[in-house]
């Protein structure tokens, strides 16, 4: 149990707790505090987030794996000794954050993920302790804490606890209203230094399109950037979008403001709304039907739904969070009469191209 003993030493300087206060700090002195409109409640679910993952999950996953490999894999624990800490470091950063992002691109993509995670999105406001807005099962399921616990378990705890220092002081920082970011995009002489940042480490930036209502802005990304440390993984798997702009809306499209109670401690506590997502009673329907829409748009941006659930058809409402769909941006560029796909067989998306006559017949 050495390396759990370690372990807590180490993490107990409180330098996680430092990074926030100083975010803290700068959030106060800029008066984006005194700004914000966010509730007591939205303040009392963050804290204890904070508070449940700090004191309770993580601590306890460490002890466990520690336990369990100190009784059936003995050996295990000096398995990193003879690896160099400059290795081990990125080794621990690399594989902790590659499986965090496929886990929070999978909590976008299925439903049961979604209910976890939605209250990291339900926030309408940015700031530093939104980070930690997740139900506690989110972070029981989350496979880099396991990850980190194997890791401290092998002998690799000092790179663990500076490896866990490092990545937070880069999430908190992508989720601070600070936008550190900014003074890298304001000199056209910086610009060669913002491509690298921006494509290797997550920027406010970055994160905040990723908080965005919706793709309508042509900021937004509600449906990308899911990198938390790194942001190469989204360049790699095909979900980066990069604008060096800020949302000015954020939150959720259908948001049906349940409890923080609620939103926290999802499955074991369910909303009494029976249009929330949280609630026991509540079903998806698909909304898909043959005949088209015919409209008269005027100019701007519009989404068209893709998932074939949205209760606007053949307009998007949100309703594919939970879902492997993502709406269409598709933008006007004059007011005109539009016929718009619901059967979502169609290759012209989102305009209709007679695919609803041909049951059976799948467009792209």
């Amino acid at each position: 149990m050495e390396s759990v003993i370690s372990f807590f030493r180490l993490y107990n300087e409180y330098l996680v707790l430092g990074i926030l206060v100083v975010f803290g700090l700068i959030e106060f002195i800029a008066g984006h505090l005194s700004k914000n409109k966010r509730s007591t409640g939205d303040y009392i679910q963050e804290f204890f987030s904070f508070l449940l993952l700090s004191v309770a999950t993580k601590p306890f996953i460490v002890v466990l794996v520690v336990f369990l490999g100190d009784t059936f894999f003995p050996s295990g624990s000096t398995l990193l000794n003879a690896m160099p800490f400059y290795f081990q470091l990125p080794l621990f950063l690399l594989v902790d954050d590659v499986m965090q992002y496929w886990y929070h691109r999978s909590a976008h993509q299925y439903r049961f993920l979604w209910k976890l995670h939605r209250a990291h999105h339900a926030s309408t406001e940015m700031g530093l302790l939104v980070s930690y807005r997740n139900a506690a099962l989110y972070y029981m399921l989350m496979p880099n804490i396991w990850w980190l616990a194997l890791f401290t378990f092998w002998g690799g705890g000092s790179a663990v606890v500076v490896g866990l220092v490092l990545k937070q002081l880069v999430i908190i920082g992508a989720h601070s209203t600070t936008k550190w970011d900014r003074w890298l995009y304001r000199s056209s002489w910086l610009s060669p230094l913002a491509w690298v940042v921006e494509r290797t480490i997550v920027t406010p930036a970055f994160h905040f399109a990723h908080h965005g209502v919706s793709q309508v802005d042509e900021i937004s990304e509600p449906n990308g950037n899911f990198g938390n440390m790194f942001a190469f993984w989204d360049i790699l798997f095909g979900t980066a979008h990069f604008t060096r702009q800020y949302p000015e809306k954020f939150g959720i499209q259908t948001d049906t403001h349940d409890t923080w109670y609620t939103q926290m401690f999802f499955p074991v506590l369910k909303s009494q709304d029976e249009n929330s997502p949280l609630s026991g009673k509540y079903n998806v329907k698909d909304t898909k039907i043959d005949a088209p829409t015919f409209i008269d748009l005027a100019q701007g941006n519009y989404l068209w739904c893709q998932c074939g659930l949205s209760k606007t058809q053949p307009f998007c409402d949100g309703c594919h969070h939970g879902t492997k769909y993502k709406p269409l941006l598709f933008k006007l560029e004059k007011q005109q009469k539009c016929t718009l796909c619901n059967c979502k067989r169609t290759k012209k998306a989102p305009f209709c191209d007679g695919a609803h006559k041909w049951p059976g017949e799948v467009g792209s």
